[in-house]
């Protein structure tokens, strides 16, 4: 039984990561990130604090225009969830990544930290292989 319970959930990770690669080909901003890319940033995201907080209502418009203000300006933002179980905050994710055109770096409990490059000017340089 254990067994059959650690297999859905590498299943259902697995669908989840799958799905997020989907629809960013489908929606067009296409962006993967490689492994080195991700660790770099994720080494950046240590040091940052939340800048955009969910409250009662959640993801509204008015939190997606924000969003995109901070991400036009620093590209790697940090985000504080709201909601209670994991898989609340995992559909909030996907409609964060979704609505925005970001990729998600790392998500630690509810904070969640997402990259989106700027086109025009960009701020994070990575390192040379």
């Amino acid at each position: 039984m254990f067994y059959r319970l650690i297999n859905n959930r590498v299943l259902e990770s697995a669908l989840i990561q799958f799905g997020r690669f989907y629809q960013t080909i489908l929606s067009g901003n296409f962006l993967m990130l490689s492994k080195t890319q991700i660790k770099h940033l994720r080494k950046l995201a240590h040091g940052l604090n939340p800048v955009i907080m969910l409250g009662q209502n959640g993801f509204t418009e008015a939190v997606l225009n924000e969003l995109n203000i901070a991400l036009e300006h620093h590209e790697l933002v940090k985000i504080k969830l709201s909601g209670g179980d994991r898989d609340q905050r995992n559909q909030q994710i996907d409609d964060i990544c979704k609505q925005s055109h970001s990729e998600q770096v790392q998500s630690i409990g509810k904070t969640v930290t997402i990259y989106r490059r700027n086109k025009d000017n960009q701020v994070i340089e990575f390192p040379a292989k």
